[in-house]
């Protein structure tokens, strides 16, 4: 028999498990290192429980029973039970700001107050600790001091990152400035001197989830290149992404005719990554990243803040510190507000399964083994790919991820989330951020990735009322490979099967052999940031380019070869004829390609296809309108699609017994009728897949079909006319038919 484990369940009590019920065993058999009197001993089954004199929580403990070995003290459930629902960070009360922050194994906490950003120290004040692990200070608000951080002191224990010399931002802070290093030493901006803000009667705007057509978009790389025609004092910023002077930005998506925008993470991140090729103290090496860059935004330092370099005022000098707070809240505050004017429902991309990995980020310094997943040994678990994952299960983890989503809806009228790498986040958290955030706004959207850390969940969240991303739809649709997974689109079935197609249109749900429990949980789609775009996975697949080849003639390589294009428009068809959630990528409308710019980087890539540019902030990313001059009529053809998709309600909200499904004598060739009885109106999808075969359509008897969609335009006008049951579909092309008053 031997000791399985230790835990701590309060300061004042723990429990040891045995393999085996113990026999008698009393207060002098057991030994705490660092000592702690031992109090009283009593056994319960499997386990004994030992009360002591109070455990301090910022050391770390083993625990010895004589004749059954030693283990560690797991000090987590004691942690677990520490909760507050006392307001956090900064907050005005009156005449006073009250400081709190949360740091339960802390032995000391600082305020610094500074009047310059320059100021390594500040004024400093010391916080008491109160219960529950809050520290709190008062402080008069007439203070001349503009900006404030914290500095905490705690074990120095390894695997500990308490330290004292090291001040962080308050994870709370709603404006944050800091230093343009891959360390972000940060200074938060007091309430005070944040701006209050007008906003004219906006409200949320209200989509349905199955009504929902997501344009996922960078804000910087809407309008960074020069062909957006926005000024270069706007271009790459809030403001310039809803700049009507330009026909780039929100003039191109109001275009296109999206009712929704998803923001690549917006909120306070950590774009700078260490010096390429060089020691940057303790084991940080970058041998892997020579733009030194992280673009995308899935690098999360402060969950209350926006990004402060799309502001126009941004100040992105390295070295220097971006004194843009708090200016990027207002600007942040009228990008949402022209969106909304625009009729578009504004989605968040947020990252709270882990956080920024090599800045100051406040929570590793205020105590990493709270909020964090760790090893016995201290270290982070790192379960997301990204350095750390976040421990959502903490009460008061769980509470800052919680009052973070309710915020950005309260203070910025975000109308929903999309949860990056959602598995790593418990559904307790994501039930609780469901019934709050619907408490404030009852049509918020809540959309999950439904992949990361080893897990695949898609039913799990449509369980809990959460739409999520359907790969089932995008490798059965695109495949997952354009070398050697191509799937339907390019005349295969690949791993699938002729009675896939059903469940692809229909939304993955359990009646069609899904995951999904309705079809509102299914976000289709063929694109996203990751990965090749659509354009270059048709191109890679149609042989025009392949994965590390160097671009030649790069106007050549952009312009779809009149067989490329014919496969992106029985994408298109598909994916807006599907029922769910339908997400288009930035630029997927015109076939964007992302080839490696040279930018004065050293890199052997420069000129061959993207499938990662997360580190790139240069015309790799940005978008280039060029390219939907060159593809203007998929432009137009997605357009057509989106129109129809919106006046046809059946396409999005129709039952499966309004559907049936046609079969051809041409393999790769399907279709469905869809039957709205109430509007009197049917509707005949045709899809032919097939690369050298035509596919022959039975229609529905009686009647005349107009033709809404062919191989070369869509819409809602009229195109021609089919009179009779028979109609014939060429190589890689789809029709809409529409007939009315049967």
């Amino acid at each position: 028999m031997k000791i399985q484990h230790a835990r701590l369940e309060t300061p004042e009590r723990l429990h040891i498990l045995f393999t085996d019920p113990p026999g008698r065993i009393t207060t002098g058999d057991i030994i705490l290192a660092p000592a702690i009197p031992i109090l009283g001993v009593r056994k319960e089954g499997f386990e004994i429980v030992v009360m002591v004199e109070p455990v301090d929580l910022s050391r770390r403990y083993m625990v010895l029973v004589r004749g059954f070995g030693m283990t560690p003290l797991d000090i987590q459930p004691c942690l677990r039970g520490l909760s507050s629902d006392l307001p956090l960070g900064c907050i005005v009360e009156e005449s006073w700001y009250v400081f709190r922050l949360f740091a339960p194994r802390a032995i000391s906490v600082r305020l610094h107050l500074f009047e310059d950003v320059e100021d390594d120290i500040g004024t400093q004040f010391f916080l008491t600790s109160g219960e529950n692990g809050i520290w709190q200070i008062t402080m008069d608000r007439g203070i001349d001091e503009k900006y404030y951080a914290f500095s905490i002191e705690g074990s120095r224990e390894p695997g500990e990152m308490f330290n004292s010399r090291i001040l962080v931002g308050d994870p709370y802070g709603s404006a944050v400035v800091t230093k343009n290093t891959f360390r972000q030493n940060a200074r938060c901006v007091l309430p005070d001197h944040i701006p209050a803000y007008d906003w004219e009667g906006d409200t949320y705007v209200t989509v349905p989830h199955e009504d929902l057509i997501i344009y996922e978009m960078h804000v910087k790389d809407m309008t960074a290149h020069p062909s957006s025609g926005v000024s270069p004092g706007l271009a790459g910023t809030y403001r310039g992404l809803v700049s009507l002077a330009a026909a780039s930005g929100l003039a191109h998506i109001r275009a296109l005719g999206v009712n929704a925008v998803e923001l690549l993470p917006a909120q306070h991140y950590a774009w700078i990554e260490p010096p390429y090729m060089q020691h940057a103290g303790g084991n940080i090496y970058n041998d892997w990243n020579p733009y030194e860059r992280n673009h995308w935004g899935y690098m999360t330092s402060y969950f209350f803040a926006p990004e402060p370099r799309y502001a126009t005022c941004a100040d992105l000098t390295p070295g220097h510190w971006n004194t843009a707070a708090p200016h990027h809240i207002t600007e942040f505050r009228d990008m949402v507000k022209e969106m909304h004017r625009a009729g578009l429902a504004v989605i968040m991309d947020v990252v709270y399964n882990h956080t920024s990995q090599y800045d100051y980020q406040p929570l590793k310094y205020i105590d990493k083994l709270y909020y964090y997943r760790t090893a016995p040994d201290g270290s982070f678990i790192e379960s997301s790919g990204c350095g750390n994952d976040l421990d959502s299960r903490m009460p008061m983890t769980r509470r800052l991820i919680v009052d973070s989503v309710l915020y950005w809806l309260e203070e910025f009228h975000i109308d929903g989330f999309r949860f990056d790498l959602a598995p790593i986040i418990d559904t307790e958290t994501f039930m609780e951020i469901r019934e709050r955030a619907r408490a404030i706004h009852p049509g918020v959207i809540l959309i999950a990735e439904p992949w990361g850390g080893g897990a695949y969940a898609l039913d799990r969240f449509s369980e809990i009322g959460y739409g999520a991303w359907n790969d089932i739809f995008r490798n059965g649709v695109k495949g997952y490979d354009p070398m050697h997974g191509q799937g339907y689109i390019f005349g295969t079935w690949g791993a699938s099967s002729p009675v896939d197609f059903g469940k692809w249109i229909l939304g993955a749900t359990r009646e069609t052999g899904g995951p999904f429990l309705s079809h509102v949980h299914s976000v289709n789609y063929l694109e996203s940031h990751d990965g090749y775009t659509l354009g270059d996975f048709i191109r890679i697949a149609g042989g025009t380019a392949r994965p590390g080849q160097r671009i030649g003639d790069f106007s050549v390589h952009v312009r779809l070869t009149p067989e490329q294009l014919r496969i992106a428009k029985l994408a298109a068809v598909m994916l807006l004829t599907s029922r769910g959630t339908v997400m288009l990528h930035a630029g997927q409308e015109f076939a964007r390609t992302k080839v490696i710019a040279d930018s004065g980087i050293t890199d052997a890539r420069v000129g061959t296809i993207d499938h990662n540019s997360y580190e790139k902030d240069d015309e790799t990313n940005w978008i280039d309108y060029t390219q939907c001059d060159v593809n203007r009529s998929l432009f137009e053809y997605y357009r057509g699609l989106i129109t129809l998709r919106k006046t046809y309600p059946e396409l999005r909200r129709a039952e499966v017994e309004q559907y049936t499904f046609l079969e051809t004598a041409t393999s790769v060739a399907s279709g469905f009728v869809l039957t709205n009885a109430g509007a009197k109106r049917e509707l005949v999808v045709l899809v032919n897949a097939n690369t050298t075969d035509a596919a022959e359509y039975h229609l529905p008897p009686g009647g005349k079909w107009r033709i809404l969609v062919d191989g070369d335009r869509a819409g809602t006008s009229v195109l021609g006319r089919v009179d009779g049951q028979h109609i014939v579909v060429p190589p890689v092309q789809c029709r809409v038919l529409q007939r009315e008053n049967r």
